[in-house]
């Protein structure tokens, strides 16, 4: 085999031709089962009392330098970002998960350079008459909105 034979058979192994860049990963950070005491809830006693919320979240962070520099600040740092959720979720009361769901979301995409978050926002232990595992809420921004 020739030394091109050679070139071509490398490149057809990889998939993609000489003159085809490889294309920027793209990056998700998740953090899931968040666990957070709150005060959050439509009744004045869950307000009052309090009770254990669990957020997951996913942010989308398009491409970043820290797939190459390998550098925590080229990227969204998680431990950070479970802060900024733990003080939007303990600074005030909301009666809906909705609403904080929202609050959390708009807080990541106003703090980290993301193109959209997800939030999950559960009740474990939920306050109705019937027996349940939990209630959750969803929310979906995109920083275009």
């Amino acid at each position: 085999m020739s030394e091109r034979d050679d070139e071509e058979f490398e490149d057809e192994d990889l998939g993609h031709d000489e003159d085809e860049e490889p294309s920027e990963p793209l990056v998700t950070i998740e953090v899931t089962g968040l666990s957070l005491y709150t005060h959050h809830g439509v009744t004045e006693a869950e307000r009052e009392i309090g009770q254990r919320l669990v957020i997951d979240l996913r942010i989308e962070v398009g491409t970043c330098d820290a797939t190459v520099t390998d550098r925590v600040e080229d990227t969204v740092d998680y431990a950070e970002v479970c802060q900024t959720v733990a003080l939007v979720a303990q600074q005030r009361s909301y009666k809906t998960l909705e609403r904080l769901g929202t609050a959390i979301a708009d807080r990541l995409l106003d703090d980290y350079d993301a193109e959209s978050v997800w939030v999950r926002a559960a009740k474990p232990e939920p306050p109705i008459p019937l027996p349940v595992q939990e209630v959750s809420v969803e929310v979906v921004r995109d920083a275009d909105e």
